[in-house]
């Protein structure tokens, strides 16, 4: 398990155990926060219809979300800027790398992909792609805000929930600076 604390992210222990869910109203949808023995392990977001998440993502619960759900709604209402949530991050050293990678990318500001690799200590002439294939495994949306990278020529490129959701997160991020 990997929690987050300020912008970094501390490896604790291995496994999986009981795993939970339920949905979160937000202003892109129904997400769905999934939980692993209790510690927050997916943020997933709406598919491109607008219907939650597809999947099995273990028994729905109504409780044992609060603080990642008040958060969240923070974050969507402009008054939280980062998260401070345990979570339970599952992926290889190297993914590990560029997520933490992500969390150190200050809201309301954006990363090329070669700047992220170059961010982790790696060569952005040779990382690039694979630090985007680790950005596009990334399980934990806008918490670990892989939203914030963007092509080395300012456009927006691919996301998973889709480019739509990127611009919205991008441009609420941009409107709530102070």
């Amino acid at each position: 398990m990997t929690t987050m604390t300020g912008d970094t992210l501390q490896d604790l222990t291995a496994g999986a155990g009981v795993t939970t869910h339920t949905l979160v109203p937000s202003p892109v949808g129904p997400v769905t926060l999934v939980a692993t023995d209790g510690v927050l392990s997916k943020l997933l977001l709406p598919e491109l219809d607008g219907s939650p998440a597809r999947g099995s993502f273990g028994v729905a619960v109504d409780d044992g979300f609060g603080e990642a759900s008040r958060q969240l709604a923070e974050y969507f209402a402009g008054i939280r800027t980062s998260f401070d949530l345990p979570l339970h991050l599952v992926g290889s050293p190297f993914q590990q790398r560029v997520w933490a990678g992500l969390i150190r990318i200050r809201y309301g500001e954006t990363r090329s992909y070669g700047q992220l690799a170059a961010d982790v200590g790696l060569d952005p002439r040779t990382a690039s792609r694979a630090v985007g294939a680790a950005n596009g495994r990334n399980p934990l949306a806008i918490i670990v805000p892989c939203h914030r990278v963007i092509g080395a020529d300012g456009s927006l490129t691919g996301y998973a929930g889709g480019i739509e959701r990127k611009r919205f997160l991008l441009d609420l991020e941009a409107t709530r600076l102070f």
